[in-house]
């Protein structure tokens, strides 16, 4: 079954899908088999991997050490060309549609295009789009752009919908690593008014109550990193899980 098929399988069954982001350049190998078993029985449905800045040479490495232990699909999340790997079962073919930086438009997926193709690495086409969060986050820096307003949806709606019309097959709506806020039910509710796109969110979500405000505004998939880094959190992800899947609930309080 083709990756992106399968999700479309979590977000029909479970409301939504729960995707966990592991950043080869902050992962530990001592614990990495016990958090993946731990994340899997937890509830999470997917792994993405990548990182928007790379500062040690660990991409293939870590990534080989990922799929040695997940059973559930590992799909890169590239912050850059060297983000490519035939290791992973698909990758986010992710287009920054604001970004006043050609190569992350169109560019850089020329280059990559080929070694995608020839290395039998499912594409997921993905408009990715950076919203105000409050602070600078790598995401933006990185990508040269200006985030969409936290108050004007429209914009968001109006890329999602030309996304929609260039053949894409996601959006992505990003806050960005350590965000202060992550994006508004509003801003959600109204790109999925507006396209009929699978909606990625991901950014500044910690805990159980926004996850579970995040899909019922419309988002197909959850995105949480760098707060599942912190031990003390992980015991959250069974939480975090059941907020996503709402159509499993049943009753439960979080």
């Amino acid at each position: 079954m083709k990756t992106f098929d399968y999700l479309r399988e979590v977000k029909e069954a479970k409301g939504a899908g729960f995707l966990l982001l592991l950043d080869p350049d902050r992962m530990t190998r001592d614990s990495l088999r016990e958090s993946i078993e731990h994340a899997e029985s937890s509830g999470v449905d997917a792994f993405l991997f990548g990182t928007s800045l790379m500062t040690r040479d660990v991409f293939e490495e870590s990534l080989a050490d990922v799929k040695k232990f997940a059973k559930l699909p590992v799909i890169i999340f590239p912050g850059n060309l060297f983000q490519i790997s035939s290791k992973a079962d698909a990758i986010l073919y992710i287009s920054v549609l604001q970004s006043r930086n050609v190569d992350l438009i169109i560019r850089n997926h020329v280059h990559a295009a080929p070694l995608i193709k020839f290395n039998n690495l499912e594409a997921i086409p993905t408009a990715y789009l950076l919203v105000e969060s409050g602070k600078l986050t790598t995401a933006q820096f990185m990508s040269d752009s200006i985030p969409i307003p936290r108050n004007k949806p429209e914009i968001a709606a109006a890329y999602a919908m030309a996304a929609e019309m260039f053949g894409m097959k996601m959006v992505y709506l990003e806050a960005g690593s350590g965000a202060q806020l992550s994006i508004s039910p509003e801003m959600i509710s109204t790109v999925t008014r507006y396209s009929n796109l699978p909606v990625i969110v991901g950014g500044g979500i910690r805990n159980p109550e926004t996850a579970s405000e995040i899909v019922q505004a419309g988002a197909s998939f959850v995105v949480t990193g760098n707060f599942f880094e912190d031990n003390d959190h992980a015991k959250l992800l069974r939480h975090f899980a059941d907020a996503i899947h709402f159509k499993e609930r049943k009753g439960k309080i979080f």
